[in-house]
């Protein structure tokens, strides 16, 4: 009897995502720095908030804005999808960043559960409770798009710095972390067998916060501080008058 032969089966075509991880195009860089300072210049303080940065990171990347009430999924781009975070770092040089505190919403056993909560339960009840909604809204988003990622813009107080780096969005394994309470009755959860922290619950208000390691090749921009737009130059060079306002009502 001849040697057994392995079946031959057909390709299998694999879903590939808009790009490989912290991959940015060439022109990226350039047209993120040129919105920052656009948004310096225009505002005339260094005020970058969550929906703006979503909006700017899908025109970057030539992606569709797509705000989302869950938040995993405001930028999209054909079968990968972005939720998009912004932190604050007092960090001097960002070179040396290691990690950020990400806030990722409001996990509330109390609702999603019934449950009451207090620092006598028993905290890896709670903790896996935490973990389950949030992988209920993931496994939700990861039905309509098989790459799902977060896009990370850490900014200075005046935003003459920014980085930008990107995880894959998963699931969290709940027999993988140990939760304890804190002195100030709030939930933390740590890598078993480790002292890593990787998650933070507010029982007050359910705050869900992700600790978040900062890759080595993170993205890093200096950006030069622009003079602010002169308001009455702008509104005399669009031609404004009384007659753009019409009153409805007085």
């Amino acid at each position: 009897m001849g040697k057994k032969q392995s079946p031959k089966l057909r390709t299998v075509n694999k879903s590939i995502a808009a790009y490989p991880l912290n991959e940015f195009n060439k022109d990226f860089p350039y047209i993120l720095g040129q919105e920052i300072v656009y948004l310096l210049a225009s505002k005339g303080r260094a005020d970058l908030q969550g929906n703006e940065w979503e909006q700017i990171f899908a025109h970057c990347i030539a992606a569709e804005w797509k705000p989302s009430n869950v938040g995993l999924d405001d930028v999209v781009m054909g079968n990968t999808a972005w939720g998009a975070k912004t932190v604050k770092s007092g960090v001097k040089d960002f070179r040396d960043l290691k990690q950020v505190r990400l806030i990722s919403g409001r996990n509330s056993p109390i609702y999603s559960y019934g449950a009451t909560i207090d620092t006598t339960i028993e905290p890896n009840l709670i903790g896996e409770q935490v973990l389950e909604i949030w992988n209920e809204r993931v496994s939700a988003i990861r039905e309509k798009y098989k790459h799902l990622r977060t896009v990370v813009l850490v900014k200075s107080d005046n935003l003459s710095q920014v980085a930008v780096f990107e995880f894959e969005t998963i699931r969290y394994d709940t027999e993988l972390f140990d939760f304890f309470w804190n002195q100030r009755g709030n939930l933390e959860g740590f890598i078993k067998g480790t002292k890593e922290k990787r998650f933070v619950w507010q029982p007050h208000g359910s705050q869900f916060t992700i600790i978040e390691k900062v890759p080595e090749h993170t993205l890093i921009l200096k950006i030069k501080q622009p003079e602010t737009l002169d308001k009455e130059k702008v509104l005399r060079a669009i031609g404004f008058d009384k007659s753009w306002v019409t009153i409805e009502r007085k």
